[in-house]
């Protein structure tokens, strides 16, 4: 386990910052301690100092994870958030959507979400900007990155695509196997 580097960081806050903006302060500067995030095995890490002390009396080859897996590091050095980061990205998400509860189910297996599920949505999302998706009793359920901007989704058809799938609730289930 290692600090991430320069480009790493940067890579990664540029990825945050499309969903939580400048909120991304508040993940590592919290009243409740300090936080890092760190690399093992290509993926990163969310953690508090603590854990981190005591995480390396653990050797590297026998350490599986340690703190929230926020997501890893492709082979071409992009970075891919995992849906174990939903419960940081959402209290801090600058732009959110709502489906109706009968697209709940078509989103959490992995489908765009269309005009026709479409609850709400923030004002001022801009296009291909990242959002989080909850259900219209507020629980997070996923994120994505919006197709068509707030002002674009009021004209389209109900059959157009309005947000992206990335990531959902349902993934924990669909692949429990790769998920670490």
């Amino acid at each position: 386990m290692r600090p991430l580097t320069d480009e790493e960081t940067k890579t990664m806050f540029e990825k945050l910052s499309k969903y939580i903006g400048d909120n991304i302060k508040l993940l590592v500067d919290r009243p409740d301690g300090s936080y890092c995030f760190r690399l093992h095995n290509d993926r990163v890490y969310y953690m508090s100092e603590k854990i981190l002390k005591l995480a390396t009396h653990i050797s590297r080859d026998k350490l599986v994870s340690v703190g929230t897996c926020f997501g890893k590091f492709t082979k071409t050095i992009k970075f891919r958030l995992h849906i174990t980061a939903l419960d940081f990205l959402a209290p801090y998400a600058k732009f959110k959507v709502w489906v109706k509860s009968g697209a709940e189910q078509s989103f959490l297996y992995g489908n765009h979400v269309l005009k026709a599920g479409l609850g709400r949505i923030t004002e001022n999302t801009m296009q291909y900007q990242g959002v989080v998706v909850y259900s219209m009793t507020d629980v997070p359920l996923g994120f994505g990155v919006a197709a068509k901007s707030t002002l674009e989704c009021r004209q389209v058809d109900p059959m157009s695509i309005v947000v992206f799938h990335q990531a959902d609730v349902g993934e924990f289930i669909r692949n429990e196997d790769t998920l670490t």
